[in-house]
């Protein structure tokens, strides 16, 4: 494994929960991945006159220790696996005393960056791929989510399948210019950024009410695990809604599937499951839901989308 990015979290990198926000780890984790490229035989994978790069197809992250302002960070990297056209990176970010802050596994995708097509690795990059090549430790493994699952296809994703299970619309918004990457497509983090900022459309006051009932506790929110399925990347002046559906709960955590969808033409940019806690700002632990208010989720956020 070897040293990909080494920094600190910043304020402005920071949510209203304090701790560093998940847009901000995917942001650090492409960056990471821009770094790791050149060793890989890819020196300009990530510029504008490539006329290749890599994409995230298929990601998973865990948060294992939150991230507090001004805190440093170190980013390790390596390869898991690897095959024609694709491979499996995984990514860890350490605090200063070597615990576990997060790690990802991205499955990566090599394709053109004019028709984003899928090709075959260069004899270099298949070269450079042993080097590199290690295994992740076992703290970092998925614990609520199966990776291995393959997911829904894409003709299974679709605006009629939401309407009909009449999952809530949590947000709405068109693609600004700043927020794409030099291939002129939105960067992946902002994926996850936008379903972070939509989930208090359905979850607020829910989560405001479990506190209350513990005990007029300060209220917060925070993710523990995340899968992500890109299917497509929009560009500037695509719309975007998203559509949340309950996927059940265990102890402490309660589990959303979160859909991304191109209203114009009906099929999705992504597809997001993510394991979540209501959190206590002061203790900084989850605050159980009583059954009776895990119940409500089901009215709140219909079930029956999947990932």
């Amino acid at each position: 494994m070897i040293t990909l990015w080494r920094g600190s979290c910043n304020q402005w990198d920071c949510d209203e929960m304090g701790h560093m926000n998940v847009r901000v780890y995917v942001e650090k984790q492409l960056e990471g991945l821009a770094a790791f490229a050149p060793d890989l035989g890819m020196p300009h994978a990530f510029k504008a006159s490539s006329p290749s790069t890599i994409i995230p197809v298929d990601q998973h992250i865990r948060f294992v220790r939150e991230v507090l302002p001004g805190r440093p960070l170190t980013m390790n990297g390596c390869v898991l696996e690897t095959d024609e056209d694709s491979a499996l990176i995984y990514q860890e970010l350490r605090h200063a005393d070597g615990s576990l802050a997060a790690a990802m596994r991205t499955r990566v995708l090599h394709v053109d960056t004019t028709m984003r097509k899928p090709f075959p690795w260069s004899s270099r990059t298949r070269a450079a791929f042993p080097n590199f090549t290690d295994t992740a430790p076992e703290e970092s493994a998925p614990r609520s989510i199966d990776m291995s699952a393959p997911g829904l296809p894409l003709s299974d994703i679709t605006l009629d399948r939401v309407k009909k299970v009449g999952a809530p619309l949590a947000g709405r918004g068109a693609i600004p210019p700043q927020h794409l990457d030099v291939h002129g497509r939105m960067q992946p983090y902002w994926m996850i950024g936008r379903t972070s900022d939509s989930v208090p459309n359905i979850l607020y006051n829910w989560r405001k009410r479990v506190a209350d009932t513990a005990g007029d506790l300060r209220m917060g929110a925070a993710v523990l695990e995340y899968r992500l399925r890109y299917h497509a990347m929009p560009v500037a002046g695509d719309l975007y809604e998203l559509y949340t559906s309950f996927g059940g709960a265990s102890g402490k955590t309660h589990n959303l599937i979160h859909w991304m969808m191109d209203p114009a033409k009906g099929t999705p940019w992504a597809t997001m499951q993510a394991t979540a806690i209501t959190l206590d700002l002061d203790a900084r632990k989850a605050i159980p839901a009583p059954p009776e208010m895990i119940s409500e989720l089901t009215e709140m956020a219909a079930p029956g989308l999947e990932v």
